[in-house]
């Protein structure tokens, strides 16, 4: 869509990105919810984690599942988890393929990739080269994604081969995917990996994490991550790619409260693409106003804005929050946590 004048004015512009849904973002439940409730949420698509689910590992049961709920596949994450070394094979290249051919199938552009595990000696030999010749063949993307390193002691250890820090690596991949809770495990500066990856990102997992030894995927704002500052620059460099909700919500007591925990792109904002400023909403009351954002920075005014003139009400341009105000409630070890529908409307700031 075009912006119009009044759009111009304010200096923002229509983006091709899609905001997508992690299918584990709902974990434990199964694929057919994650769909159940990218439709409801009015995500753009979804990322299918391809894993022990059964739904999971037939392209043509996702098919049908993206045709029911009118939900695009956006992109296949290969099954290269510890926990997936069995799903569909246990050859890595053939898993690779197959992940090409479900891709292909369901008009996603993009596979997710992780580095192969240091036992995978023979696989991670050829990797770079055999990743190379996959691409080459086919429109989809092969999206080599960071990972972090195993921490023993006050020793790091790394599980993959030839490193876990692909951003930095001595030849760079075809194409990234940025995961931010990897990048708060692993310590790593995300800005400084964004920069590295630079054009050849193509893929965005937004999370957040506190620098834990673990993959703690929370709702951006809840860590340490520069959430905000990434979609930023993402924003402003013309990012087409995918931006992936990838987030643990498996502490949720039932379905209700794991959607009231889900980041929501609303349906009204998914036809109009335009992505926005990109903020956070705190993840605890007392600390800041809801409804502005807490950084380092002077505070980011998050309240929705109008119809801009000559916009009707689906059209709505909104400052991105990653959060909306919600019911209070007590938390764990008496906290009081901010319970809400959290939100991510990306607009693309042109500066």
């Amino acid at each position: 869509m075009e912006p119009d004048a009044a759009t111009e004015r304010r200096g923002l512009q229509a983006s091709r990105a899609k905001v997508g849904l992690s299918t584990a973002s709902v974990y434990p439940e199964n694929t057919a919810a994650a769909f159940e409730l990218a439709a409801k949420l009015g995500y753009d698509g979804v990322e299918v984690m391809v894993w022990t689910d059964p739904t999971s590992q037939d392209p043509y049961a996702l098919m049908r599942l993206s045709q029911h709920y009118q939900v695009p596949i956006l992109a296949i994450h290969a099954p290269c988890l510890i926990i997936t070394q069995r799903v569909w094979t246990t050859d890595p290249w053939t898993k690779l393929q197959k992940a090409q051919f479900a891709a292909e199938l369901l008009g996603a552009q993009t596979v997710v990739v992780h580095p192969p595990f240091r036992w995978q000696r023979d696989y991670a030999r050829s990797f770079r080269r055999g990743i190379q010749q996959l691409a080459g063949e086919t429109d989809i993307r092969f999206a080599v994604e960071n990972m972090f390193p195993l921490r023993v002691r006050g020793r790091e250890v790394s599980a993959y081969q030839p490193t876990w820090d692909v951003a930095f690596d001595d030849e760079a991949y075809g194409a990234y995917t940025l995961d931010l809770s990897h990048a708060a495990v692993s310590q790593s500066d995300a800005l400084a990996m964004l920069d590295a990856m630079g054009d050849r990102l193509s893929h965005l997992h937004v999370a957040d994490g506190t620098g834990l030894a673990r993959d703690e995927h929370l709702i951006p704002g809840r860590g340490s991550q520069p959430c905000v500052e990434v979609l930023e620059r993402v924003a402003a460099q013309g990012f087409d790619g995918h931006v992936i909700v990838e987030v643990n919500t498996r502490r949720a007591l039932d379905r209700a409260e794991r959607e009231a925990d889900q980041p929501a792109h609303r349906r009204q904002f998914a036809s109009d693409r335009a992505l926005g400023e990109a903020a956070r909403l705190p993840s605890r009351a007392g600390g800041a106003e809801l409804g502005r954002v807490e950084r380092q920075q002077p505070a980011v005014d998050l309240r929705q804005r109008g119809p801009l003139p000559g916009q009707e009400v689906g059209e709505l341009v909104q400052v991105a929050s990653v959060g909306a105000p919600g019911r209070v409630r007590e938390g764990r070890r008496g906290e009081k946590a901010v319970d809400s529908a959290v939100q991510i409307h990306l607009l693309l700031v042109r500066h």
